[in-house]
């Protein structure tokens, strides 16, 4: 197996791994993750049934989305877009990435916006 696909087949692992624990509904959606090198994506999605709640991402505004400062202001949004729908709790998947760097400015922002998991 060739490095790429062995890499590919490790994240696909852990993000199932921390799947099979996280599940959200429509009082405590999941708060899901995407990170690319330029920006960070964060939705809110109830998993009963399929719907996405409220989302944030550092490409609606056009700027460099790549750094932690960014990624603490995206956490915030969904805050406040999460509060604004009547969401107050959320069960954060984190997906393949550790949580470190980016993904943790994302949870901290979050929280710090209102959001608690």
């Amino acid at each position: 197996m060739d490095q790429q696909k062995a890499k590919k087949v490790r994240q696909l692992r852990r993000r199932r791994h921390v799947r099979n624990h996280v599940i959200g509904s429509a009082a405590r959606p999941r708060l899901t993750v995407f990170r690319s090198s330029k920006h960070i994506y964060a939705q809110l999605i109830d998993d009963l049934t399929g719907v996405t709640l409220a989302a944030a991402s550092s490409a609606k505004d056009k700027a460099y989305g790549g750094n932690v400062k960014s990624a603490k202001e995206v956490g915030a949004k969904l805050a406040e877009a999460a509060k604004s729908k009547g969401i107050q709790a959320a069960a954060f998947d984190r997906g393949h990435y550790r949580y470190h760097g980016r993904i943790k400015a994302l949870a901290d922002g979050a929280r710090e916006g209102g959001l608690q998991f």
